[in-house]
């Protein structure tokens, strides 16, 4: 006699479950790290006097504002370029509808194409700071590589010795990028 066959929606349930629960331990894993104090940025504070520990977010060039980095592909895309410290948002036409200042975290991705993978409205970050917007893209020494904006407008110094992924950017860029980004949309590392 035959043993009696599961239907394809038992194992597709058992999959599902077994993700889910591995993504529950990434997370569990990477909000258990120290977490350092936020800094507010020039930006989120209402004086104009920068305080020694903040972090500023650097100083594109006028010529990073307005134009794409050659080579980045063609269509709609996000374009991250890691010298300029920068990401442009760039529609079908190869037009940028946008361009932000970033500020990376201690690793960086590898330059190539990538796409995003995965989004999540709110989350620990890696350095324990409350991150929402969260575009993931790419995985580098076992992080998760994303796009986000901590939810209280700072822009954290990582603690001496903390590996991060994550790519902080400003709360308004955080929502623009999050809702240029859908799953899927092509991604852009150039130098």
């Amino acid at each position: 006699m035959h043993g009696r066959r599961l239907p394809s929606w038992a194992w597709v349930t058992a999959l599902t479950a077994g993700a889910l629960a591995a993504v529950t331990v990434l997370a569990v894993q990477a909000g258990s790290g120290p977490r350092p104090p936020a800094v507010p940025t020039a930006q989120a504070r209402p004086t104009s006097t920068p305080s020694p520990n903040a972090t500023v977010a650097p100083a594109p060039s006028e010529t990073a504002k307005h134009e794409i980095p050659t080579a980045s592909g063609e269509g709609r895309r996000i374009v991250y370029s890691l010298g300029e410290r920068r990401v442009w948002l760039v529609d079908p036409d190869n037009n940028f509808d946008d361009s932000f200042a970033v500020w990376p975290g201690s690793i960086s991705p590898e330059k190539g194409p990538y796409a995003v993978s995965f989004r999540r409205e709110e989350a620990a970050g890696s350095d324990g700071v409350d991150i929402e917007h969260v575009v993931y893209f790419a995985v580098k020494e076992g992080l998760s590589i994303a796009f986000s904006n901590a939810v209280d407008g700072a822009s954290p110094q990582p603690a001496p010795g903390t590996s991060t992924g994550g790519i902080r950017v400003g709360i308004d860029a955080g929502s623009a990028i999050w809702k240029f980004a859908a799953l899927g949309t092509k991604i852009s590392v150039v130098d």
